[in-house]
């Protein structure tokens, strides 16, 4: 499962052969959720609100990347590091 970022205990994954909608997938402890890349909405699982807040935040900032990854993802080929949320 390829780990394209990490930050403030927030593990960030695109997996490869994935279904539609894009979306990514967010751990935080023992919660774990997808996120839609078009619009931050949760598709699946729970976050505590504020680690779903810092998530949404650094996903706008860095949306074309996220739909940059997805593309390789379907593709099989080898994902792009994101920068953390700083």
């Amino acid at each position: 499962m390829p780990r394209i970022s990490e930050f403030l205990g927030i593990v960030i994954y695109i997996y490869f052969s994935e279904h539609n909608p894009p979306h990514f997938h967010a751990i935080y402890g023992q919660f774990e959720a997808e996120i839609l890349i078009g619009n931050g909405e949760i598709l699946k699982g729970k976050l505590p609100v504020r680690a779903l807040s810092l998530v949404r935040e650094w996903a706008e900032k860095y949306k074309d990347q996220l739909s940059q990854d997805w593309d390789l993802a379907r593709r099989h080929e080898e994902l792009k590091q994101i920068p953390p949320l700083e």
